[in-house]
């Protein structure tokens, strides 16, 4: 099932109606803030925490609007979150990749202005600990999780496929997120189980024997400077599927499909219980670098959450 974004806002409403309501709500950006795939944590990485401000005995959601833009592509994406008991996380989120450089692939019927869309339904439940109440031991609040992705890449489809890559997959992971309240430190781990290119906007797998799962690290830091505000940054490693591919089509060493890791540093702020703004320099390294003459990405990220 394809979610579009007004799908996706008027989800947001119903989950924000009265029943949803957490009443008393965490500690200011314990909760984490909405990533691109959905999942509560940093912007580019989930972290062990349940989304929105519910704690035990409540249910509460979340939703975000989020865009990065980059050198030569933008990225939009469009969330909900629902946590249930502070233990269960369910999430959905709707990705639009402006993959404006695939246009010098018009010859093999790519149409110009391409744009590639992905949809992807997330859960995560914690197993153990608590961030918070465990903040004065060394036992991380630890959760399992996972997103099952599906890319819609219109002309670009073909293309794909002839790399070898699958139109959906699922990533698993578990995180580990441990919070030192005292120093104001926030450290998340994540371990995922996953065969995504460039997070699944380039589909799933390749040829060349590629088509199967790698384990990639995430990790994110995080530093409160007040109870409203957090500095941090973030490294999301990724299995680099295409590379072998591109070597054997465009000459060996050329690199010319080469999946770099995705770092950030942000900056995020709540203004009040309800409402966080996320502000981050990010670099994306090379996405398809030989359409883009091997220039890195970097940029701007910009995202905005509310949560009950």
């Amino acid at each position: 099932m394809r979610y579009t974004t007004p799908a996706l806002a008027t989800l947001a409403l119903a989950l924000c109606s009265p029943w949803a309501h957490a009443d008393t709500g965490k500690l200011l950006l314990t909760g984490g803030v909405s990533s691109i795939d959905g999942a509560a944590g940093g912007g580019l990485t989930p972290w062990a925490v349940i989304g929105s401000n519910a704690t035990d005995h409540e249910l509460g959601a979340s939703a975000a609007v989020t865009r990065v833009s980059v050198r030569d592509y933008g990225l939009t994406v469009a969330g909900v979150a629902v946590g249930i008991h502070d233990r269960l996380e369910l999430s959905a989120a709707h990705q639009d990749f402006n993959a404006g450089p695939t246009s010098a692939l018009a010859a093999f019927g790519v149409t110009p202005g391409q744009h590639i869309k992905m949809d992807i339904l997330g859960a995560k439940l914690r197993l153990a600990g608590d961030a918070v109440l465990d903040s004065d031991r060394w036992m991380p609040q630890i959760a399992v999780g996972l997103e099952h992705k599906t890319v819609h890449a219109g002309s670009m489809g073909p293309v794909l496929t002839a790399l070898g890559a699958k139109d959906s997959g699922t990533d698993l992971y578990v995180n580990a997120t441990k919070l030192f309240l005292a120093q104001g430190v926030l450290v998340n781990g994540t371990l995922r189980y996953t065969k995504a290119n460039q997070t699944g906007l380039l589909g799933f797998g390749g040829a060349l024997g590629q088509d199967h799962y790698k384990l990639v690290p995430e990790l994110s830091v995080a530093y409160l400077l007040r109870k409203d505000l957090a500095i941090g940054a973030e490294a999301r490693f990724k299995p680099n599927n295409l590379e072998p591919v591109g070597n054997a089509v465009f000459g060996a060493n050329s690199g010319a499909l080469r999946e770099d890791s995705w770092k950030d540093l942000f900056i995020a702020w709540t203004p009040s219980k309800n409402v966080s703004l996320t502000l981050a320099y990010v670099d994306l390294g090379r996405i398809a670098p030989a359409l883009v003459a091997g220039r890195k990405q970097t940029g701007a990220y910009l995202s905005a959450q509310i949560a009950f």
